[in-house]
């Protein structure tokens, strides 16, 4: 049995033990674009990169920063080589959240994140739980948060053909940032912080 998947770009990748240079936005987007939220359990078809994709829009709406726009589009990433586990069965799972964690860390270090402070995660977690909610109100017609948290812009739950979602979310990634040089979201000259 190999240690390693195939991407889509046909990338040996080594799930355990992952290698900056073998991760690749065009992975990333297009695994996203195919893997559902709530395992399934949805009205419809609803993808991981819509989610993130819409807290993405939600981020920018807000006026966060490109850092945390980024960490938003990309806070899901690590699920397109490890997939994704029910919060029940991952709480008993602690070697998944080990690796999952390294994962993101990595991910987050190639596209230029690598010292997220402790307030642009909570912002990125505060994000991603309004998105939350508001999907399963949207697909399920179930409140998630009492009281429901507030969104500032109206998001796209519709049922999409998945390459308009892989494609969408290439072009948003490639407005933020620069893949060759990454400058434009690092912070300048500042220490590296610990993320957890």
């Amino acid at each position: 049995m190999s240690d390693y998947i195939l991407t889509y770009s046909k990338i040996k990748f080594y799930p355990l033990e992952p290698q900056k240079e073998d991760i690749k936005i065009e992975d990333i987007a297009h695994a996203l674009s195919l893997m559902t939220r709530a395992n399934g359990h949805c009205e419809h078809f609803f993808s991981v990169a819509q989610h993130s994709i819409n807290c993405y829009k939600e981020a920018k709406e807000r006026g966060c920063s490109k850092r945390v726009q980024v960490g938003c589009l990309l806070h899901d990433a690590s699920e397109s080589y490890i997939s994704d586990l029910t919060r029940p069965v991952k709480r008993n799972i602690p070697e998944y959240f080990s690796i999952e964690e390294k994962l993101q860390r990595i991910i987050y270090h190639k596209f230029g994140l690598e010292n997220l402070s402790e307030e642009e995660l909570k912002q990125i977690e505060e994000i991603d739980d309004t998105l939350l909610h508001c999907e399963f109100a949207a697909l399920m017609d179930f409140q998630m948060f009492d009281p429901a948290p507030k969104v500032l812009i109206e998001h796209d739950f519709s049922q999409r053909e998945f390459t308009s979602v892989e494609k969408e979310f290439l072009a948003e990634f490639n407005k933020l940032i620069d893949v060759r040089s990454m400058k434009r979201i690092k912070r300048k000259q500042e220490p590296r912080m610990s993320w957890f």
